[in-house]
């Protein structure tokens, strides 16, 4: 009786060895006749042992995950060979980039490579208006620059500052004004809500649905951080409701002489929000007679509380956090359109300065773009530098 149970346990093991043995080969040669013989590489040896005496062989990679496959199949059947397959690793194709995914099987957890497709960045309104061409004496990689003594008005430095070019979120300079404007309680309580959600983009936010915070709190982390539901939120609850505010956004510009400069919406995710590097500078400005957004936007860090949990922002500049920059005002801005910004008040050798850099290519190039200039006028700024395309003509 016990020979006859044993011997119908080792044709059942038998069959479940060689189903899921079969099922490997098949994933290995269909992987085989998928991938164009030229994406194949050399990859490293497996071994296995035959018998106690048996030399180590080498044998393919896939070759040895699939015993691998059916050796775990034998032990847990065909069920579980299906599941244990999916970690052959696909075989890497030229020209495509792998991204690593976690998993588990069996319960153990895996990890295998998953291809992923490659899609190059577009370019920039400045990249695509050739405005990244203009030379300019400092070999700058932002596309926009303009340097201003913040006393007299004088230009010192200037590439293509007429030229109107998405501005990201250098916007929610605009937004703080148009909120303190209002004169609202910056003790009132604002909630997060799916209104504030970023549509257009569909970028993510640390601030969740349900999140509450004082409108001062939501000022803070929006010009310190860019965090984008504040500055929604703050104008979904300016009087009259977000499209009101958008008016006052609008307004304002026109009042601050800003010709160039057009807002779609208060956080910048938009390359419907323009202006030039002139316009720029008349906002800075006016920005930077308004004590809390001085504060708010140099403040290395702050933390706040959502009502569920307390979350810890840093600042977006990290010259802020440098002591051998004096920096007054800042705001940083991205989106694909407008490459990476940087607008500044800050104060040189004794004299004031704002600093405008627009669509600068790599992300911390608009930073180094800014140590280039303050160095060219620690080193006494020999002469102006006019450099932009149309400087002297009409705006673009």
């Amino acid at each position: 009786m016990k020979t006859d149970m044993f011997s119908s346990l080792k044709v059942l093991h038998g069959a479940a060895r060689s189903t899921a043995l079969s099922m490997a080969v098949s994933l290995a040669v269909a992987a085989a006749f998928a991938a164009p013989v030229s994406t194949f590489a050399a990859t490293p040896a497996a071994t296995t042992k035959t018998s106690k005496h048996a030399k180590t062989a080498k044998k393919p990679a896939q070759a040895a995950a699939a015993e691998k496959v059916s050796n775990r199949a034998a032990k847990a059947g065909k069920d579980d060979a299906v599941k244990t397959a999916a970690t052959v690793e696909d075989v890497p194709r030229a020209g495509v980039k792998r991204k690593r995914a976690t998993f588990t099987a069996n319960g153990r957890h895996r990890s295998v490579m998953r291809r992923v497709a490659y899609e190059p960045r577009q370019p920039t309104v400045g990249q695509a208006f050739g405005l990244h061409d203009t030379p300019d004496a400092l070999m700058l990689r932002s596309s926009v620059a303009y340097v201003i003594d913040q006393n007299s008005g004088e230009p010192l430095f200037d590439k293509n500052s007429r030229a109107v070019v998405p501005i990201a979120s250098i916007t929610k300079l605009m937004t703080a004004m148009v909120v303190l404007d209002s004169k609202e309680a910056m003790t009132d309580q604002i909630e997060v809500t799916d209104e504030d959600r970023d549509y257009e983009k569909n970028t993510g936010s640390r601030l969740s649905v349900g999140s509450v915070l004082s409108r001062e709190d939501m000022l803070h982390i929006a010009l310190m951080a860019s965090e984008n539901r504040a500055a929604a939120a703050l104008s979904r609850y300016y009087p009259g409701g977000r499209p009101a505010f958008l008016a006052a956004m609008n307004a304002k510009a026109k009042q601050l002489g800003m010709n160039d400069t057009h807002f779609e919406n208060p956080t910048g995710l938009t390359s419907m929000n323009v202006s030039s590097a002139r316009d720029l500078v008349k906002m800075v400005n006016a920005a930077y007679q308004y004590p809390l957004i001085r504060k708010f936007s140099t403040d290395h860090s702050y933390e706040v509380y959502t009502g569920k949990r307390t979350l810890a922002y840093n600042s977006t500049n990290a010259l802020v956090r440098n002591p051998t920059w004096d920096i007054g005002l800042q705001k940083t801005g991205f989106i694909n359109e407008a490459g990476e910004c940087l607008v500044m008040q800050a104060t040189i050798h004794g004299r004031p300065m704002i600093m405008v850099l627009l669509d600068s290519s790599g992300k911390y190039s608009r930073f180094a773009d800014a140590t280039r200039l303050r160095t060219w006028l620690d080193n006494g700024g020999d002469q102006p530098r006019i450099t932009s395309a149309d400087a002297g003509g009409p705006g673009t």
